[in-house]
């Protein structure tokens, strides 16, 4: 079990708005979002990045049209409306020399039969007067199942986090900066990097990071009960959390809302894939998950959405977008959410609200302004703690039904979230941009708990369990400072980019823990509980934990250009720690990756970088064990394929770890659970990925992962599937089927084990077989502006769960479930 995944001990014992109306509408609700949040420090979210000037130097290559334009208008800074179905046999001979952004773009499109219009809002392509497009290269003409369909619109627009994926249809991001802050196609990225769009979010109905991440090839979720889960990518539990690239951690033990993060604020979540030390200094091996916000637009758009599912699962959602004066230069958004779910589980509920508003101004042709602001409550009723034990009295299977809650009726674990962030960005006229971003987060919990979750219970009349009860209130507060600056340079003829960058992060996290003396917690009859059981009152703290974490971090990269098909990523990080047992300073972390193309669609890659992870664990003498350090190797080939649309890895990694906590059995002074380092933990293995448009309107998104930890020759992060396989697609049908999409999702993980006491044979290794589970949904467009979604989850109704071995628990997946859906967009 990862240290850092530690629990709490338990004891022991409408109608379109006019233009007008919606400017007023939008900055209500902006100004709503925003005196939300508080006294929070409020800003970030990047945008377009504003344009390079008249004299800019460019270098694109010759390619589809539309990925021309779209590298352009990112390099330029600008954003531009076009249609994709009509550039998508067109292709572009490439741009090299100084250029005007018009100029740029003039020569880009010509004898494509497209031409550069401009409205206040921005650019958008239009059909030239009196031309016909010419294809530079004839492309084989293929069966278009969607033709005839009113497609709308697609907006491509790039910043400074990569290229937004809302809009865009594609299962496959267009550019990522999640590894280095340089803005990279995942095929220049020399690391695996998986990425959740949007589209697919809203197909699957992915409304929590929980649905994602079990989406997500190579990444597992273990349950702890029903307010936290634990996510584990290459034998090692992730903690590393970054919202638009800036690092936040997060204490599973004391969850604080990350993993019930709603998804309705966010454009996409991209998993990074080993250590991510260049970006984030202190951190786990495993992956960092990264969660891009939705962005302004300058055009009005927005979206009502209503569904109801099983159990009365209940949700409604309102997304709101537009340009909030006439030129288009202050833009605003807001997105609110709320649901009301009941379970499978007996007597559970929980409600959750979301809102998030954002503002974006351009102060200056080439400074931008960002603020905003987003908070989130999850209050549930009868939370569970743990699971259920493993193994009876008699030391069999303790197999309960799947609609058991261990929780008491009172029993709730509150968590929420309040988020200020901002962003103030100046593009240069030779094309560097500087970047200053700040990030406030507080991360909060209200913990009242009681389960019958302690010992093991007697088959035969229910006897041998007792409660866990606890209270626990406390909350992490984040402040996180990030300035850089990025652009290019020129060494011996070439062009190169650099960026250079410092940051600041403070934690403080402050909990209270509180106890019941004299409270009956046996439990008569474990198979005859229902919950009911008397509210307990609590006195004061009983004790209480105040620690302060301080991070500090110089970082630069530079990807140079070594020839035409060979690329070097270099850069390095410098990082100083402290709380109140480490003090480390001038901790370096290189980073090193090469790209080679092997051919115009394929290059192989290698990268390398080193981890160091500070802990809080103990020995048995109460010593805090030292930090993780260790290296991280990865080596494979990236595809990309049909003109960008389709993306493929296939990688192999290796990564050492020492310092490594493993659980002992003991107790520390303090009675927490002790953990002795061990060295040499290796973990390795390969993943193989493909995402994006096989075939005009058929998406898929799906990937393998073997993996195998050991620390010499013993096997270790076994609750982690060594293998595991997704898949998730759907396919949009044209002709006398238009309107109609159709797709379905399946994951296969492989056995998994962990070791639980067994009140008769003692410590026992507990195995959990391998299953299959398969997702299915059909989605009908009564028109562009209204459709309506079906889903199925768990179609089959497969049985099967998850082991916390740490607690001797386990817990039952969740049965088949049906969900509809309703989407009104305007």
């Amino acid at each position: 079990m990862h240290a850092q995944s530690r629990p709490p001990a338990p004891p022991a014992a409408a109608a379109p708005f006019t233009h007008n109306r919606l400017r007023l509408a939008l900055r209500l609700a902006c100004a709503m979002a925003l005196s939300t949040a508080g006294p929070l420090a409020l800003a970030q979210a990047a945008s377009p990045t504003p344009a390079r000037g008249a004299n800019a130097v460019y270098d694109i290559p010759a390619g589809p049209l539309a990925t021309a334009l779209n590298q352009f208008a990112q390099q330029a800074g600008v954003a531009i409306a076009l249609d994709a179905g009509k550039l998508r046999d067109l292709r572009s001979p490439g741009l090299k020399g100084r250029y005007g952004v018009e100029d740029g773009f003039a020569a880009l499109l010509a004898g494509s039969g497209q031409a550069l219009g401009r409205t206040p809002a921005g650019y958008l392509l239009v059909p030239a007067a009196g031309t016909a497009p010419v294809a530079t290269a004839p492309a084989r003409p293929r069966p278009d199942p969607t033709a005839g369909q009113t497609l709308g619109e697609v907006t491509v627009t790039a910043n400074q986090l990569g290229e937004i994926t809302e809009g865009s249809r594609s299962y496959t991001p267009g550019a990522i900066a999640t590894a280095t802050r340089l803005v990279l196609t995942p095929r220049e990225t020399p690391q695996t990097v998986s990425v959740v769009t949007r589209q697919q979010m809203d197909d699957f109905g992915m409304h929590s990071i929980d649905d994602v991440i079990r989406a997500t090839p190579g990444v597992s979720i273990v349950t702890y009960d029903s307010e936290r889960t634990e996510y584990y990518a290459r034998g090692f539990a992730i903690q590393n959390f970054q919202y638009d690239g800036i690092p936040m951690r997060r204490d599973s033990a004391y969850s604080a809302g990350n993993t019930l993060t709603d998804t309705s604020i966010y454009d996409r979540v991209e998993v990074l894939k080993g250590a991510t030390g260049l970006l984030t200094g202190s951190g786990e091996p495993g992956a960092t998950i990264n969660l891009v916000r939705k962005k302004p637009t300058r055009e009005f758009q927005g979206q009502l959405s209503a569904s109801a599912g099983s159990w009365d699962n209940y949700r409604t959602e309102a997304d709101l977008s537009g340009a909030l004066n006439q030129s288009g230069s202050v833009r605003g958004r807001v997105v609110a959410a709320l649901q009301d779910r009941h379970s499978h589980l007996d007597h559970y509920q929980r409600r959750s609200k979301v809102f998030y508003g954002v503002l974006e101004a351009d102060l200056t042709p080439g400074t931008l302004l960002t603020v905003g602001a987003d908070y989130q409550d999850n209050d549930p009723r009868g939370s569970t703690w743990g699971g259920i034990p493993i193994f009876n009295s008699l030391g069999g299977f303790n197999n309960m039904p799947r609609s058991f809650n261990n929780g008491a009726r009172w029993s709730r674990w509150g968590q929420y979230t309040r988020t200020g962030f901002s962003t103030l960005e100046h593009q240069f006229d030779n094309g560097w941009v500087a970047k200053v971003q700040y990030n406030h987060q507080i991360n909060g919990y209200d913990a009242l708990l009681g389960a019958a979750a302690g010992g093991h219970p007697n088959p035969l009349d229910g006897s041998g369990t007792s409660m866990w009860l606890g209270k626990y209130v406390g909350r992490t507060t984040s402040d996180a400072l990030d300035a850089y600056a990025s652009g290019p340079f020129t060494l011996l003829g070439r062009e190169h980019e650099l960026v250079v960058g410092a940051s600041i992060a403070r934690r403080r996290w402050k909990n209270d823990g509180y106890n019941f003396p004299g409270y009956q917690v046996t439990v008569p009859d474990y198979y005859g509980w229902t919950g009911q059981v008397p509210f307990p009152i609590s006195g004061a703290p009983s004790y209480s934990d105040n620690e302060v974490t301080r991070e500090r971090g110089l970082y630069a990269a530079t990807r140079l250009n070594l020839g035409d098909r060979l690329k070097l990523i270099a850069g390095a990080r410098v990082s100083n720690y402290r709380n109140k047992d480490i003090d480390k300073s001038g901790e370096v972390a290189p980073y090193a990756g090469l790209v080679f193309d092997l051919t115009p669609q394929i290059s192989a890659y290698g990268s390398y970088t080193t981890i160091f992870m500070p802990q809080s664990n103990q020995d048995v003498n109460g010593r805090t064990l030292d930090p993780q350090d260790g290296k991280n190797h990865e080596v494979g080939l990236k595809g990309s394929f049909l003109d960008g649309k389709l993306n493929a890895s296939l990688a192999y990694f290796h990564l050492k770890q020492n310092n490594y906590p493993e659980a002992t059995g003991g107790l520390t002074p303090s009675g927490g659970q002790a953990y002795r380092a061990i060295q040499g933990v290796v973990a390795k293995g390969v993943e193989a990925e493909v995402s994006g448009e096989l075939a005009p309107g058929w998406q898929l998104h799906a990937g393998f992962t073997h993996k195998v930890a050991k620390q010499d020759r013993k096997k270790v992060s076994t609750l982690e599937p060594e293998d595991q396989f997704s898949l998730y697609t759907t396919y949009r049908l044209g002709g006398a089927l238009q309107g109609w999409t159709f797709g379905g999702g399946a994951r296969w993980l492989g056995k998994s084990w962990g070791d639980a006491a067994n009140p008769v044979l003692g410590t026992t290794t507990f195995t959990t077989d391998a299953y299959w589970l398969f997702d299915l949904m059909a989605r009908y467009e009564f028109s562009p502006r209204l459709s309506a979604t079906l889903r199925v989850n768990n179609a089959l109704d497969k049985k099967y769960l998850t082991v916390f071995s740490w607690y001797g628990t386990y817990t039952w997946g969740e049965p088949r479930s049906v969900n509809l859906g309703v989407v009104y967009k305007f």
